[in-house]
């Protein structure tokens, strides 16, 4: 196998794949990427077993060989981004099964594994397929995604769900502590309503993928596994998590009638400065005290120093004292993206409710503390 191709054609597919490599892995020849000549077209695959994505560069030169091999991921991409703009890239697949990667005056030998032992991805049965534009998936992932579990023993809430109905598509996050919710309105062909949790690691992917356009992406379903294709031949492919999704219409709060309106970078800004005392704490809680058009947030650490803030506000409620995790609050509030925010709250022990102003098809629900 050999071929012939600009830095810049290499650079891109290679650094979409390297990303689900791991630094550290259990089979060599995952830490590896699959390389495949075909005709005009030079294919890359990645996978770590539970997530693979695969895509194509076009081949410019005329002198190219068909074939297969894999190479060090990791190492091919910083030859590839460390050489200089404009440089042409050869690479010849050596009787001795070693790769010599050539380009102007520099020279690498990378050792190769073969491409037959690279695990290859399973068929899937579809189940489902629709289509959304990119933009609209992108905005689903990047208002919810925060809020997932990291290593959680409760293995369901490590991703994120999507709850597919015929004219709407909902994707919601939750840790235990907290959700997030975003909804698109959208036309699917199915029968009854589908539920599928996406890995992390998957979600992260996606997002880095996806464009911010109106182009579509293709979404298969399968029993065990889902189906990212973006224009361009790039396919990402991925198991899902086999769980139970916790009922997330039964946490979002229904009697919060208490409504405080407030200006969204004013109350991040004194979140923030509150937090300065609490940098050595693990929970960093904030108290809320809610009275007639004004916000008072305070929070004190054990040596006993204390911050506190008034903010301007609109609240004609009863008055009412709460904490809550700065760190959740902010998280919420940066994926707010209207100026205002509207937090809806009914009594001290109960969760708030944080949607931008106006909106309904994005929502935060943040679980109070004990301070």
């Amino acid at each position: 196998m050999h071929f012939e191709i600009s830095r810049q054609a290499l650079l891109s597919p290679l650094k979409m794949v390297s990303g689900i490599v791991e630094r550290k892995q259990t089979l060599p020849i995952l830490a590896n990427v699959l390389i495949r000549v075909e005709g005009e077209l030079l294919h890359f695959t990645a996978t770590d077993t539970e997530l693979e994505i695969s895509c194509a560069a076009p081949i410019e030169s005329d002198f190219n060989g068909a074939g297969s091999t894999t190479l060090p991921a990791q190492k091919l991409f910083d030859i590839c981004r460390s050489l200089g703009d404009g440089s042409v890239i050869q690479m010849n697949q050596e009787e001795d099964g070693r790769a010599l990667i050539k380009s102007g005056r520099s020279r690498f030998t990378l050792s190769t594994l073969p491409a037959e032992d690279y695990p290859s991805s399973e068929e899937i049965q579809t189940k489902l397929s629709f289509s959304l534009p990119q933009q609209s998936l992108k905005f689903l992932l990047s208002k919810t995604q925060f809020a997932m579990a990291q290593q959680d023993v409760r293995y369901y809430l490590n991703g994120l769900l999507l709850d597919i109905r015929a004219d709407n598509l909902t994707v919601v996050a939750t840790d235990g502590h907290r959700l997030a919710l975003a909804e698109q309105a959208c036309e699917i062909a199915l029968e009854a309503p589908e539920q599928v949790i996406l890995p992390r690691k998957a979600v992260l992917e996606v997002s880095r993928i996806l464009e911010d356009n109106e182009e579509p992406v293709q979404i298969t379903l399968a029993t065990n596994h889902i189906r990212f294709e973006l224009p361009g031949g790039i396919t990402l492919t991925s198991k899902l998590i086999d769980g139970r999704f916790p009922d997330y219409r039964g946490v979002l709060p229904a009697h919060n009638t208490q409504l405080l309106t407030l200006n969204c970078v004013q109350f991040k800004q004194a979140l923030n400065r509150a937090a300065i005392l609490l940098s050595n704490e693990k929970h960093k809680g904030a108290r809320l005290k809610l009275s007639n058009n004004l916000l008072e947030v305070s929070a004190h650490n054990p040596e006993q120093e204390q911050a506190e803030e008034e903010l301007d506000a609109e609240y004609q409620g009863e008055a009412l004292e709460i904490g809550f995790s700065i760190l959740y609050l902010i998280d919420a509030l940066n994926a707010v993206d209207t100026e205002q925010a509207e937090l809806y709250f009914s009594d001290p022990n109960s969760s708030c409710l944080i949607c931008p102003q106006g909106q309904d098809k994005v929502k935060y629900v943040v679980m109070p503390m004990r301070l």
